[in-house]
C-alpha cells in the first residue's frame, strides 16, 4: 500500500530540519516519525534523507520528491478547502425540483429575496408535477406534496396544504349555498381530473366521515384553470387553499362548508442525506420555514378569527 499518510510527515521533517522538531509539531513520537520515513523510503525504493547526529539533508532523490510532494500536498489542501467551503459558506449552484402550480404562486415570487440574501448561490429550478428521482437526476432538493413513495430520502415537512370548497358570489346568489355535504349533489361541481377521487369528496366533522359523489359539466387537470372557471360563476369546486386563498380574501370566492374538515397533504422538502448537508441546502430550507407557517401558512389567513 502506498504510504500517502507519510507524505505530510516527510514534508514536516524537511521543513523543521529534524525528526524531533517534526515530531513535536505533528504530535508524534520520534520513533513514530522515523518509522513513517523508513516506510516511505522502502515503498519508493530510494533513500530520501541523509541522517547524522548533527545534520539532516536531502538526497538528490529526496530533493526531487520533496518538490513534487510539496505541490501535491498543497493541492490536496486546496481540494479540501474547496469541498469544506460548501459546508462553511452558502455558495454554489442549488438545483431544485418543485411542483408547478404551488411553485408559480409561492416559490417563484420569493426566489429573488433569497438570492439577494445569499448572492454566492445560484438557483436552477425545474417546475414539474411528475415525480423526480432526486439523486439520479442530480437535484439538491425536491419539493413535493402528498403521499410519498418509500424512499431513503430525508423528508422535512414545511406546511400543510388544505383543500377548500368554494364558489363565486354570483353562483351562490343564483343557486344558493350548500349547508351540508349532501347538498352538493344538487350543484354543478367542477372537478380536478388528476385527483385520484375527482368525483368523490370526503368530509369529517365530530369524528364522523362523510363521502359525497359529485358531478358537473367541467373537468380539468390544472387547479389554476379550475379557479378561473369558478371565478366566472360556473359552479362549486374543490381547490387547494394555496390557490383559492387570495381570491377568498378579496371576496371573489366564498368558502363553503367550513365547519367540516377535508383530507389534506403536507408540502415536504426531500433531500438525499442529513449528514454533511451542504450549506446552500440548509439555508434554503431555513428560508422556506421562515416564509411558511407549519400551523397556519399565510395563504390560509382567511381562516384567522377577526381580532
Amino acid at each position: 500500500m502506498f504510504e500517502i499518510n507519510s507524505i505530510p510527515v516527510f514534508i514536516s521533517v524537511v521543513e523543521q530540519g529534524s525528526f524531533s522538531k517534526a515530531a513535536e509539531v505533528l504530535g508524534f513520537s520520534n520513533s513514530g516519525v522515523s518509522k513513517r520515513i523508513s516506510a516511505l523510503e522502502a515503498q519508493l525504493g530510494v533513500k530520501l534523507l541523509y541522517r547524522s547526529t548533527r545534520k539532516l539533508s536531502l538526497t538528490e532523490a529526496g530533493e526531487r520528491y520533496y518538490q513534487h510532494a510539496q505541490r501535491a500536498f498543497e493541492a490536496a489542501k486546496e481540494a479540501e478547502s474547496a469541498a469544506t467551503g460548501l459546508q462553511q459558506e452558502a455558495q454554489g449552484v442549488l438545483r431544485i425540483s418543485a411542483p408547478m402550480s404551488f411553485s408559480r404562486s409561492h416559490i417563484a415570487p420569493i426566489i429573488p429575496k433569497f438570492l439577494k440574501a445569499y448572492p454566492k448561490i445560484s438557483i436552477q429550478m425545474e417546475l414539474s408535477d411528475t415525480w423526480s428521482d432526486v439523486i439520479s437526476e442530480g437535484y439538491d432538493l425536491a419539493l413535493r406534496a402528498g403521499d410519498l413513495p418509500d424512499s431513503s430520502l430525508v423528508a422535512k415537512p414545511l406546511a400543510p396544504l388544505h383543500s377548500v370548497i368554494c364558489a363565486a358570489p354570483n353562483y351562490l346568489e343564483e343557486f344558493g349555498s350548500p349547508k351540508q355535504p349532501a347538498d352538493l349533489v344538487q350543484h354543478n361541481c367542477l372537478l380536478y381530473s388528476y385527483h385520484s377521487t375527482s368525483n368523490e369528496w370526503f368530509f369529517n366533522r365530530n369524528d364522523e366521515d362523510v363521502r359525497v359523489e359529485v358531478k358537473g359539466n367541467y373537468q380539468v387537470n390544472n387547479s389554476d384553470a379550475l379557479k378561473e372557471a369558478l371565478l366566472t360563476g360556473l359552479g362549486v369546486g374543490r381547490l387547494p387553499s394555496f390557490i383559492a386563498g387570495e381570491e377568498i380574501k378579496k371576496g371573489n370566492l366564498i368558502p363553503l362548508l367550513t365547519d367540516y374538515q377535508m383530507p389534506y397533504k403536507n408540502l415536504v422538502a426531500l433531500y438525499p442525506q442529513r449528514q454533511y448537508l451542504a450549506k446552500k441546502v440548509s439555508v434554503f430550507l431555513s428560508f422556506l420555514e421562515e416564509q411558511f407557517d407549519q400551523n397556519l401558512p399565510y395563504w390560509d389567513d382567511w381562516k384567522r378569527s377577526p381580532s
